[in-house]
C-alpha cells in the first residue's frame, strides 16, 4: 500500500533479545575502550561546550570509478546552514572533512581509527562507502556513525544509523517494495512484465540482488533470473557472454526490465552499452547513474541514455522547497557552479538527520544521551522521506523516486514516494 513520505511508515519492532544483545555488542568494551570513548573535556569525545567535532569515511577514489565524493559537500553545506543559525543547543558542528577508503575494507577501518584516536571526532557523519571496513571497530568503540546504509554491515548495530534506515536487511525483516513498484507505475503495471538483476561479486552488490529482486517481485514482477557473475574490481572486456545470458533469460527472450545493483561507472556504461549492441529494447534502471558527471564523456552519456536511476530522495528537479533549500545551501558553500549528484544529497540528509538526532539528545551531550535519542527517533522530510528507529536498524525507509537521462538531461519520471516494506 503507498503512503506519503510525510505520513506514516512501516514500523516493525525489533524484538527485546536482539534489542538486548545489540546493547551488549556495544556496551561490552573493555575499560580502556570506554575511556577513550569518553575522554573530551564534556564528558564525550569530540564534544567540547561550544562544538561537536565530526569526520566522515567516503568512496572518493575507486578502480571501477564509483565514487561517493560529493556526499562531503553536502555535509558540509548542511552543517553550515546550522552553524550559521546558532548550532545544536549552543555548540557550532566542526566538520574536519572525509577520509578516502578507496573502496577497500582496510582504508576504511584505518580511515576509521584515525578519526576517533586521533582526531577525536564525537561522530563519523557522512559515511558512504559500499566496502566499509570500520564497522566493527566503530562498534566496539560506541562510535555512532551516520550515512547512506548500502551494506548489510550497517544493519543490526547500535552505533550505525542510516539516514534512510538499514538497506540490506537479513531474512525475515523488512525489504523495501519502492523501487519496484516504481518502475511497475512508469510502466502502467508489473502484470505479464519480466525483469533481471545484475550485480557483481562484490558483498554488497551480491547481497543487493536479494533485497532488489524482491522488491520487484512484491511489484508483481516475474523475475526472469539474476546474477552476481561479475568481477568486482573491473569490468570485462568481452560483454557478450553475460548480455546473451540476459537477453535469453525470459524463456528465450530478452527481459522487459534490467536492474543493475552495481557500483561503478564503467561497468554500468559498459553493460548499457553492450545491451544495446544487442538490440535491448526494454526498461533500463540502477541506483548510481543519476549522475551529472556522466554527461561530460559522450561515449558514456550515450550508453547510459533513456536509463531509469532510482535515487533515494527527491530529485534536484523538483520544485519540493526541501529541494530548493538544499540547492540554496549547496551552492552558497560549494558555489554556483557546484556539481549536484546523488552523493551531495545522500551527504546532506545524513547531516540533516544526525542534527536532528543531536538536538533530541539535549544539552547534557555524551554518546549515551546521543544513543539513547537516536534510538527511538522518527523524522519525516519531503526531501528524503523518512526515517525511524528501532525500525531502521533492520529495514529501510522504503522511499524513492525515478529519474531518467535522455538527450543530455535528467528529468523526474516518479517523485519521491515511500511505500510499506515487505519480509525478506
Amino acid at each position: 500500500m503507498q503512503t506519503s513520505p510525510t505520513l506514516r511508515s512501516a514500523t516493525a519492532a525489533v524484538p527485546a533479545a536482539a534489542l538486548t544483545a545489540l546493547t551488549c555488542l556495544t556496551g561490552c568494551a573493555t575499560s580502556n575502550e570506554a575511556n577513550e570513548a569518553s575522554s573530551g573535556p564534556s564528558g564525550a569525545a569530540g564534544v567540547t561546550d561550544d562544538a561537536v567535532k565530526v569526520g566522515g569515511v567516503l568512496t572518493v577514489t575507486s578502480a571501477t570509478g564509483y565514487s561517493t565524493g560529493g556526499a562531503e559537500l553536502g555535509a558540509k553545506a548542511r552543517f553550515a546552514r546550522a552553524n550559521a543559525e546558532g548550532g545544536v543547543h549552543g555548540r557550532r558542528i566542526e566538520f574536519i572533512g572525509v577520509e578516502d577508503d578507496g573502496m577497500t575494507p582496510d582504508k576504511g577501518a584505518a580511515a576509521a581509527r584515525r578519526l576517533v584516536q586521533k582526531e577525536k571526532v564525537f561522530a563519523l557523519v557522512p559515511v558512504s562507502a559500499p566496502q566499509f571496513g570500520g564497522a566493527e571497530f566503530l562498534e566496539r568503540r560506541n562510535v555512532p556513525w551516520i550515512g547512506w546504509a548500502t551494506g548489510p554491515f550497517w544493519c543490526g548495530k547500535r552505533s550505525a544509523f542510516g539516514f534512510n534506515g538499514c538497506l540490506a536487511p537479513s531474512p525475515g525483516h523488512g525489504t523495501q517494495t519502492w523501487w519496484g513498484r516504481q518502475v511497475a507505475a512508469q510502466l502502467g503495471g508489473a502484470a505479464g512484465r519480466s525483469v533481471w538483476v545484475q550485480a557483481t561479486d562484490s558483498t554488497a552488490s551480491k547481497y543487493g540482488v536479494q533485497t532488489i529482486a524482491k522488491s520487484f517481485t512484491a511489484a508483481g514482477f516475474t523475475l526472469a533470473g539474476t546474477s552476481a557473475a561479475l568481477p568486482a574490481q573491473s569490468p570485462p572486456q568481452d560483454w557478450s557472454p553475460y548480455v546473451n545470458k540476459i537477453m535469453k533469460s525470459d524463456g528465450g527472450k530478452a527481459p522487459d526490465v534490467v536492474v543493475s545493483v552495481m557500483a561503478g561507472g564503467k561497468f554500468n556504461s559498459g553493460l548499457y552499452a553492450a545491451l544495446k549492441k544487442a538490440g535491448y529494447t526494454g526498461m533500463i534502471t540502477d541506483a548510481t547513474s543519476y549522475d551529472p558527471h556522466v554527461l561530460r564523456d559522450q561515449q558514456t552519456a550515450r550508453a547510459l541514455d533513456g536509463v531509469y536511476a532510482a535515487p533515494q530522495f527527491e530529485p534536484y528537479e523538483s520544485d519540493a522547497p526541501e529541494v530548493a533549500r538544499l540547492k540554496a545551501d549547496v551552492r552558497k558553500v560549494g558555489g554556483p557552479d557546484a556539481v549536484l549528484d546523488q552523493h551531495v544529497a545522500t551527504g546532506y540528509w545524513s547531516a540533516d538527520v544526525f542534527l536532528k538526532m543531536l538536538e533530541k539528545a539535549g544539552k547534557d551531550l555524551t554518546r549515551e544521551s546521543f544513543f539513547k535519542a537516536a534510538e527511538d527517533f522518527s523524522y519525516e522530510n519531503r526531501g528524503f522521506g523518512r526515517t525511524r528507529f528501532p525500525a531502521g536498524k533492520t529495514e529501510p525507509s522504503g522511499c524513492g523516486a525515478l529519474v531518467r537521462l535522455r538527450g543530455g538531461a535528467f528529468t523526474v519520471a516518479q517523485h519521491l514516494r515511500c511505500f510499506d516494506n515487505t519480509t525478506l
